[in-house]
């Protein structure tokens, strides 16, 4: 091939790649714990920017008759959700009282209803853009009792993942939803033939530390994922569960906010497409609760209002993410010298914006190409290129 039609063929595949490339603001979204929002809260969650919800989708709350399975509240759910073009990620879990022990399922009875319950939601609901998730955080013994076992947990996705694949061909099947990046947990899904089945793997990268310290974990995982992935698929990394509590300690509620806008900006350079933040609203109102503190609204409900919640700075934060980088694809980190600045360059046709911040102590101003200079501090801006 010659050297013009090298170059050319380099400029097409950039182009297509980019034109692949999902819009920044497409795969944002926030764990909520409902099915029936409360009026007004819909419109504050479109509102904030959030395009997905995540949601527990109960074994036991459906299938409360032996094989009868009653999907009206996330029917209910759904409905709320469509006038405002946000998507579902249901989490199929937990346990159920007629199998196993109300046990996570470790038996090929219980496996086999679970399988069957799978099954049947993916079938109901095909066809709505949602993606279908396996349990939640199987590694730790919260959610799967009374050990974590890697081996029963992979004897039940693979299970689930045929059943799915047999009953709604086109439903999107992802796991395992681990607490952080556990990579041995995650390489004994792998190992057991798992990446046949899901289409991304998604994980819950918490810390007590700036978000940009996932950086290696994501390049580690992505290599692990392409040792075992089927020939020629390509499987993406979710980070389906991720927050930081503004009570936890060196946190606060400024810093948590500085956090959401870092942590979805950093998810999309390192090719990670879906960033769920971990909590919608703050599930309590106590100071001292960390569990309380994870939402980017407070707690209380004020009925009547257009902000039925007062927001925090990490729902601010959303809201100016969103607006600010609707119809932008992400293009490129710009290299300004430090390896603690992030300069990210967005663009919405021919026109192009930045996204800056650094993870330095202190602001301070770095040169861009053409003479100009950007002053970085740690809460992220955005500057439209002229």
């Amino acid at each position: 091939m010659s050297l013009k039609n090298r170059l050319l063929a380099g400029l097409l595949a950039a182009v297509s790649a980019y034109a692949a490339a999902p819009f920044a603001t497409d795969g944002v979204g926030v764990n909520i714990h409902f099915t029936d929002p409360r009026p007004g809260e819909m419109e504050m969650l479109a509102a904030g920017g959030f395009r997905w919800v995540r949601m527990d989708f109960h074994w036991a709350s459906i299938e409360k008759e032996k094989g009868v399975y009653d999907f009206s509240a996330y029917e209910q759910l759904l409905a709320a959700l469509k006038p405002h073009g946000i998507r579902a990620l249901f989490i199929l879990d937990y346990t159920n009282k007629f199998y196993d022990d109300d046990l996570p399922p470790h038996t090929e009875e219980g496996r086999q209803a679970f399988a069957r319950f799978a099954a049947a939601a993916v079938k109901h609901f095909q066809d709505k853009g949602i993606l279908w998730e396996m349990w939640n955080e199987p590694n730790i013994k919260q959610f799967w009792k009374p050990a974590p076992n890697a081996e029963d947990y992979s004897k039940l996705a693979l299970v689930v993942g045929k059943a799915i694949r047999a009953a709604a061909p086109r439903e999107r099947y992802i796991g395992p939803a681990t607490s952080r990046i556990d990579m041995p947990f995650l390489e004994a899904c792998f190992k057991a033939g798992l990446l046949k089945y899901w289409d991304a793997v998604s994980v819950h990268p918490y810390r007590r530390f700036d978000p940009e310290s996932t950086a290696e974990e994501y390049a580690k995982l992505r290599a692990m994922i392409a040792r075992y992935a089927p020939k020629g698929k390509t499987i993406p990394i979710y980070s389906g569960e991720w927050g930081y509590s503004d009570v936890a300690a060196d946190l606060s509620v400024d810093l948590q906010g500085q956090y959401l806008a870092r942590q979805w900006l950093h998810n999309i350079a390192c090719g990670v497409p879906l960033s769920i933040w971990y909590d919608w609203h703050d599930d309590g109102a106590d100071a001292k609760e960390r569990e309380h503190h994870f939402g980017t609204v407070f707690f209380p409900y004020f009925a009547g209002r257009t902000l039925v919640h007062d927001p925090k700075p990490a729902y601010n934060a959303a809201r100016r993410l969103t607006s600010e980088l609707v119809g932008y694809r992400f293009a490129r980190r710009l290299k300004v010298g430090a390896a603690d600045d992030y300069v990210l360059e967005f663009a919405c046709g021919k026109q192009k914006k930045l996204a800056c911040w650094t993870r330095a102590a202190s602001p301070h101003t770095v040169a861009l190409a053409g003479g100009r200079s950007l002053t970085l501090t740690d809460e992220p801006r955005y500057e439209l290129i002229k």
